[in-house]
């Protein structure tokens, strides 16, 4: 039984070639140019440097348990809130999700009206 669990991970779990493939699918697709690629990973920072912080903040201030204190003003006696035993963690993936792609469609937007030619060569 081990040997067919092993078998079963090694092919669709932990296997290197489709995790490899999976990275380097947008890679290949637009490295045919260098300013291409310096592009694509321009907006890939960029992205990533705006939602990492404002999903870190979404999660600290309305998704944990707890978190919406903060709408009674009652920041002396947090159990006394309203708002103390409400949890909107099953939101999380779904917010952050949001806010991902919220910022690609913005940095798309961006970059259609002020280059053209790095816009037509990503093929967005």
């Amino acid at each position: 039984m081990e040997h067919l669990e092993l078998f079963f991970k090694s092919i669709f779990v932990d296997n290197m070639v489709f995790a490899y493939f999976l990275g380097m699918c947008s890679f290949l697709a637009v490295s045919k140019k260098v300013s291409t690629a310096v592009g694509l990973g321009a907006a890939v920072i960029f992205v990533l440097t705006v939602t990492v912080p404002l999903n870190w903040f979404l999660d600290q201030y309305i998704l944990q348990p707890g978190a919406l204190v903060w709408l009674d003003g009652n920041s002396d006696t947090p159990e006394l809130s309203a708002y103390y035993g409400y949890d909107l963690g099953f939101l999380s993936f779904i917010l952050f999700i949001a806010t991902i792609a919220t910022m690609v469609q913005l940095v798309e937007i961006v970059v259609e009206k002020f280059s053209p030619a790095l816009y037509n060569s990503l093929g967005i």
